[in-house]
């Protein structure tokens, strides 16, 4: 299946076609990452759709920087599920994010989802965020009762943190 048609199907195929080319992208690992954006979208479709996107994007590694500005977008979205995702790999693209860490900021202090919170602070470190409010929102976290953001948020302060 080449690349289009497998973008084709994710997008606009049937229930079971959108299932199968989700699949078939968790299956090609990194090879996959021309879907980043399409497949973090695909984790608000259905169940089976929604669980071979993320088996997708448990593989993909780094997207391709082409994809930064629409995972941005998409960390605004009312899923959290898609959000979670996006916000991963723009940590997973590192200091290449780094223009958008206020976007994870704002997610860190202000989402009701201790999992895309969490997930923010890793992504601040990864991207080697510095700004002044990204340290502040890391340090505030740092001293949260919420016991894995705190730790996430500590290591993601550490200079070394990768």
């Amino acid at each position: 299946m080449n690349s289009a048609t497998v973008l084709q199907q994710l997008l606009q195929g049937s229930p079971s076609e959108r299932a199968a080319a989700a699949e078939y992208l968790a299956q090609q690992g990194t090879e996959a990452a021309y879907a980043a954006c399409e497949l973090t979208a695909a984790c608000g479709d259905t169940e089976t759709v929604s669980d071979w996107a993320v088996a997708a994007l448990e593989q993909l590694g780094a997207p391709p920087s082409s994809a930064i500005e629409s995972l941005v977008s998409m960390t605004q979205s009312a899923n959290p599920r898609t959000v979670y995702w996006a916000v991963t790999l723009l940590g997973r693209s590192g200091p290449d994010a780094a223009v958008h860490q206020q976007v994870l900021v704002t997610l860190l202090q202000h989402s009701e989802d201790l999992a895309v919170q969490e997930k923010a602070a890793w992504s601040l470190g990864r991207m080697r965020a510095n700004s002044l409010e990204a340290t502040q929102a890391l340090q505030q976290a740092a001293q949260s009762t919420e016991k894995r953001l705190s730790r996430v948020a500590t290591r993601s302060l550490q200079p070394t943190q990768t």
